[in-house]
């Protein structure tokens, strides 16, 4: 059965990042990790700076981020990690961080949109929907604001760039079985909906990265878009969602395959 077995990759659910990555020399890239003080992104993080990787954790709590850093630095002594600040609720600090890199000269070879919260209804500061600003808007625009970086990198290294989404299996779950509902994103949903204001900006990111893929190759530029469905890990993201964690927590044990972040 393919959820408990191996995929096409040969690898599984019960297969370490670094099982994956072994082999890779990373050496000469560079990665942006928005959401990487903590969960999957640290994670992610960690693996690509043991691969070479020079790794940007993009994140709005840059005192986390600094204590990842120095964890991967302990690590691996001669890793390469630079700590920035990015608030992806707000579309201000996404340009600032954009603007701030790009005046860095710095090459982008990988850009992982890993950031997500899943939260009670809130407004940004831009005033939109919390969940959907920051799952999928903050990374749509930094996305776009980060592009010709990508494209000029691909072009003069002639190594294919990565766009990943981190998405979810529970897009599905999106919007009461609407989809997204782009003509009231800022509908209060109340605790009992949570997840389904979370599904719907996953299903955002899969759309995002579907059109996104299908103008790179149209435009034949070297660069590949994907989203994914990371699999069931207890991150901290849960901690506002009701009965969600109890699920992780079954399927953890059921599986043994589920890592906490």
């Amino acid at each position: 059965m393919w959820l408990f077995g191996r995929g096409s990759s040969g690898f599984s659910f019960s297969n370490t990042a670094e099982e994956v990555t072994n082999g890779i020399d990373a050496t000469g890239l560079t990665a942006i990790i928005p959401g990487a003080a903590s969960g999957m992104g640290a994670e992610a993080a960690r693996v690509l700076a043991l691969r070479g990787a020079h790794v940007i954790i993009a994140d709005r709590n840059v005192t986390a981020g600094r204590a990842v850093k120095e964890d991967i630095i302990k690590e691996s002594h001669n890793a390469k990690v630079d700590v920035m600040e990015l608030d992806l609720s707000s579309k201000a600090s996404v340009r600032k961080f954009a603007d701030e890199f790009k005046s860095s000269g710095l090459s982008l070879n990988i850009l992982i949109n890993n950031a997500g919260i899943a939260t009670n209804f809130k407004l940004s500061q831009d005033n939109i929907e919390l969940v959907f600003a920051t799952n999928h808007l903050g990374h749509f625009l930094l996305t776009n604001l980060l592009l010709d970086t990508m494209k000029n990198t691909a072009r003069k290294s002639n190594i294919e760039g990565r766009i990943i989404n981190v998405a979810s299996g529970l897009h599905w779950l999106s919007s009461y079985g609407e989809g997204i509902r782009f003509d009231n994103i800022n509908e209060q949903i109340t605790r009992r909906h949570i997840l389904w204001s979370y599904a719907q900006s996953k299903l955002a990111n899969i759309l995002h990265a579907n059109e996104l893929a299908r103008r790179l190759k149209e435009s034949e530029v070297h660069i590949t878009a994907n989203s994914l469905h990371p699999g069931t890990i207890v991150t901290p993201i849960y901690q506002h969602t009701p009965n969600t964690g109890g699920i992780n927590n079954m399927l953890c044990r059921v599986t043994s395959g589920c890592q906490r972040h």
